[in-house]
Formats: structure tokens, C-alpha cells, sequence
């Protein structure tokens, strides 16, 4: 088969970058289990009316067709899924005669969107979902318990410092509604790009494309500005607005009591951004973006919020909340740059060396005793001269050499590559390190430290 160029948007990591995502799904995986969750799997494709249905995302869609497909065919209005919030709230409503609500899942699948490749976006991308769905009215509290599982996640990876931007879409709304305006969904759209387009320029297409006055316009900005960790300080610089309206003012108590709540109980790294708003227009309540604290020019690596009216039909309403961790967004920027490494490029631990084809069920026999003991190991292929064989196990981080007796009187011996200490061992009984028993995953320091004075995804 000819080689094919890479696809743009279609990552493929190396082996020992797959370690690294591997070992961040099992952090992702224990975490969710931790707070009750269980696991769900759904299909890859929906029907275009679903995914249409929930917000401006007809250009991004991939749709699915079968190459001779002929026009009548029932699978021409199929789409692959953009995120997994959406086939999960078709998925409730079929299933929720079987359900236990509230119904608790966390949701580790590929997605796909059609836009532009570049810094942090891909065509083709895994996301780690949790979301908490009800048959009764959710209280504050589920938003609470997300952002809390989302948060240690986050504590716990290897990854740089992730601060976790939280809105409340009442809030926006409302503030909105006693300034009068109309277009509402045009202005959140707006303001949420604060960041990218700067202030100017979201007040001149306030005013130039939605017709809003200047001074309509200046306090949709300055509202956008606010960010603090301080709850009485939200409530103090929000009031200063002097605005009354019944969604501002339940908007306003719902995020100050989510923030309160999450500063008690340790969860560090929470911001009140009020330009939050997200894209989608599913969300009706408490919002959030998780962004690298060190590298703002990057995209969000975390979001979410309430959705009261997503999982709805025929006069049946099942209120939720979720959020989804991008984990392939998040290995862009970390093994692209060199911030998270493996400590080996294989599970391996030990090599075992082949002395001579003859001798090859003796290396089989030492391999499969230390495997029925917990340590991973692999059999060289070939009688190779084992100056060769070392450098096979060194070009792969394996940290022990196993060389078998060429007598057959005893087991031979093992060799650790970083000490060069060579000793007589026995397979049913000898241990390696307890550092060097399983491939790790860590933070690279260095690298990490040299990269923040770089102006790449900064705004310096």
C-alpha cells in the first residue's frame, strides 16, 4: 500500500505520546468513578435534524453517505457528532423508561468538526464528558459537584495549571433584559469573544451590527470586564450597574453561591469571568471555560454548563448539566511542546535477551514467570550480538536487561541500564525498583519553565 501525507486535523500520536494520553484517560476515568459516574458509549451518528437542532453548527458537520449511495437511501441525512452533549440527550429520551434518575454518566469518545486546523483544533478529537440529568428540577448543587469533579481532574493531571472561568447565563440575560435589548443570543455571542476581539472592536460591532447605543454598548463591555474569585466583590461590582431585573438578580445568587461553595471547599483556580457565554444555545444557566493560566492565547481545554431544555420532547423536560474536557486539545499543546513526557516509550520493564535460537524457550520461560508476577516485559526477536540487543532496550527506556545462562544451570542474570549493576537473579523471585516497575508520566520542568518565557501562546 503507498504511503499516504498525514491528514491535517487527524492527529496520530507516537507510542510514547499514546502512553502519556493513556495514562491521563485512566486519571479521567478513576476520577469520574470516584463521584459515582458510569460510563456510556454512544453512536458515532446522528440524524442532521438532531445535531441542527441545537445551535449554529451546519458548517462544521461531517455528514455520511456510503459511496454508491443512491438518492433514496434512508442513511443520506446522517451526520457524525460535533460533541457528545447532544447524542446524549437523544440518548436519554429513548432510553428513559430503563434510567435511574438522576442519571449520572461520564462519556470518554471521538467527536468531529469540520472547521479550520490550527493551534489547538482538530478535525477529528477525543473528549472526556460528565453530565448529571434529572426527571425533577436540579438545584445549584449538581452545578456545584461538576465543577468540582472537573476541578480535581485538573489538579491531578500533568499538565500546566488550568483556571476554571465560570458565568451564569441568567445573569447575562437578565442584565441584558433591563438594558432593553433584544437581540440577546447576537449579544452573548458577541461579548464571549471579548478576549479575542478586545474590547474596541466588541463595542464597535455592539453598536455598527446590532445598532445598540454607545453607552448600551459600553456597559455590555464593562459588565464582560469583571472577573474575580470573591463573591462579595461579584455582588458589590454587578449592583454598581444600578439595574433591576428577576433573571439578573437569580443569575447574580447562583453564581456567588457556586463560587462561595467551591472556595470552601478548596477548589482552587475558580474565576468569575462574565464574558463567558458559550457558543452553543442549549445552555441556561451556569456556564464555564477551563484556559491555561500561563498560556492564554490557547484554546479553551474545558466547558460546559446547565441546560435545562436540551433533553426535551413532546411535553417531556429532563433538566441537566455537564461539562467536557478536551483531552486532544490538551495533549496538542503538552506533547507538541515537549510539557508532558514518558518516562519509557513502552510498558515494558524488562528485557529479556535471546542468547540463541536453541535458547529461545528459556528466554520464553523467564519472560512468562516475571510476567505472572506483575512485570511487563518483552522478548528480544533475534540471536543479535547483545551489544545490539542493549541498544534496543536503551532506545526504548526498557530499564533492565535479562540474560539467560547459556549453561542452563541457573536463570542467568539481569542488568540494570542506568546503574550498569549486573547481578545473578531468579525470575520467581527478584523485583525491579518500584520506580522503575511501571511506565510513569510527569510534567517536564525544564522544558515547562523555558516555555513560559516564550511569547508563543502568551500575550506578551
Amino acid at each position: 500500500m503507498a504511503m499516504l501525507n498525514s491528514l491535517s486535523g487527524y492527529p496520530e500520536w507516537l507510542p510514547e505520546d499514546r502512553i502519556v494520553e493513556q495514562r491521563m484517560l485512566q486519571i479521567i476515568q478513576e476520577t469520574f468513578e470516584l463521584f459515582g459516574f458510569t460510563s456510556l458509549e454512544t453512536r458515532s451518528v446522528e440524524p442532521l435534524n438532531v445535531i441542527l437542532s441545537k445551535g449554529e453548527t451546519d458548517k462544521e458537520i461531517y455528514c455520511l453517505r456510503r459511496l454508491h449511495a443512491t438518492e433514496e437511501e434512508a442513511d443520506k441525512n446522517l451526520g457524525l457528532h460535533f460533541d457528545l452533549t447532544v447524542p446524549f440527550a437523544r440518548y436519554v429520551l429513548e432510553n428513559r423508561s430503563k434510567l435511574t434518575f438522576p442519571f449520572r454518566r461520564y462519556q470518554i469518545q471521538k467527536a468531529w468538526r469540520g472547521e479550520r486546523p490550527g493551534m489547538g483544533r482538530y478535525r477529528e478529537f477525543l473528549q472526556a464528558d460528565i453530565d448529571i440529568v434529572d426527571s425533577h428540577p436540579l438545584t445549584v448543587q449538581s452545578d456545584i459537584e461538576i465543577l468540582q469533579v472537573m476541578g480535581r481532574i485538573l489538579s491531578v493531571l500533568p499538565i500546566p495549571t488550568v483556571n476554571l472561568h465560570i458565568n451564569n447565563r441568567k445573569l447575562l440575560e437578565g442584565f441584558y433584559r433591563a438594558l432593553e435589548i433584544e437581540k440577546i443570543n447576537e449579544v452573548l455571542r458577541l461579548v464571549d469573544k471579548l478576549d479575542k476581539m478586545g474590547e474596541e472592536k466588541v463595542k464597535l460591532s455592539l453598536v455598527d451590527d446590532l445598532k445598540l447605543s454607545p453607552n448600551v454598548a459600553a456597559k455590555c463591555v464593562e459588565l464582560g470586564k469583571i472577573r474575580t474569585s470573591d463573591g462579595v466583590a461579584l455582588q458589590e461590582q454587578v449592583k454598581g450597574f444600578n439595574l433591576s431585573h428577576p433573571l439578573l438578580t437569580e443569575g447574580l445568587d447562583e453564581l456567588c453561591n457556586v463560587l462561595t461553595v467551591l472556595n470552601s471547599t478548596g477548589s482552587s483556580n475558580v474565576i468569575a469571568d462574565l464574558s463567558v457565554a458559550r457558543g452553543f444555545d442549549y445552555y441556561t444557566g451556569t456556564v464555564c471555560e477551563g484556559k491555561f493560566a500561563d498560556f492564554p492565547k490557547y484554546p479553551t481545554v474545558v466547558a460546559g454548563g446547565r441546560y435545562d431544555n436540551l433533553v426535551s420532547d413532546r411535553g417531556v423536560k429532563l433538566p441537566g448539566v455537564g461539562m467536557s474536557l478536551g483531552v486532544t486539545r490538551i495533549l496538542g499543546l503538552v506533547l507538541h511542546e515537549g510539557l508532558v513526557q514518558a518516562s519509557r516509550k513502552t510498558p515494558a520493564c524488562v528485557l529479556v535477551a535471546l542468547v540463541s535460537e536453541q535458547h529461545r524457550q528459556q528466554s520464553f520461560i523467564i519472560a512468562n514467570l516475571l510476567r505472572d508476577r506483575g512485570i511487563p516485559c518483552e522478548v528480544y526477536p533475534r540471536a543479535d550480538k547483545y551489544g545490539k540487543q542493549i541498544g534496543y532496550a536503551d532506545g526504548k527506556g526498557i530499564p533492565y536487561v535479562w540474560f539467560p545462562s547459556e549453561t542452563g544451570d541457573n536463570f542467568g542474570e539481569v542488568r540494570d541500564l542506568q546503574t550498569r549493576e549486573q547481578v545473578v537473579a531468579d525470575p520467581k523471585t527478584w523485583n525491579p525498583q518500584e520506580d522503575k516497575l511501571r511506565v510513569t508520566v510527569v510534567k517536564n520542568e525544564e522544558v515547562y519553565k523555558s516555555f513560559l518565557n516564550s511569547s508563543k501562546y502568551s500575550k506578551k
